[in-house]
Parts: C-alpha cells; structure tokens; sequence
C-alpha cells in the first residue's frame, strides 16, 4: 500500500472513457464531434469534416476506423 494519499485518492477515480465520433464541424481551437448516440461534444485538436476520431476528455487522440456501429441493449 502507497503512502502517498493523492495516489490512492486517484486509484478511487475512475479514468475518462475513450469515445468514437464523426467531427461534424470545424471551429478556431478545436471541432464539435457528434457521438453514435446522436450527443455532440467539443474537442481540442485537429481534423477534417467527417473524420472518424477517438476523443478522450476533450481531445482528440486520433483518427479511428470507419465501422459500422452495433447498439445492445441489455
């Protein structure tokens, strides 16, 4: 077990998903990304209109595969 608290305090957060989305917008300092979920977010980073990308807490990480999506329900 650590002794420093801030890293044990870390370890009880979870981290930020890694999303897909298609940019659907190109703005000054970022894109607006539109989720399969149909909800739009801001990104930093770069991209063209249609451009399939993987986004963690707001920035783009990179470009993702064109897939077709599969929603389950359970």
């Amino acid at each position: 077990m650590s002794n420093n608290l801030f890293t044990e305090f870390k370890r009880l957060i979870p981290d930020a998903p890694l999303l897909v989305g298609t940019i659907t917008a190109v703005e000054t300092g970022g894109v607006v990304i539109e989720l399969p979920d149909g909800a739009t977010i801001r990104a930093r980073g770069a991209g063209a209109v249609s451009d399939t990308v993987f986004v963690r807490d707001g920035i783009i990480e990179g470009p993702a595969p064109t897939l077709t999506v599969v929603e389950i329900e359970i």
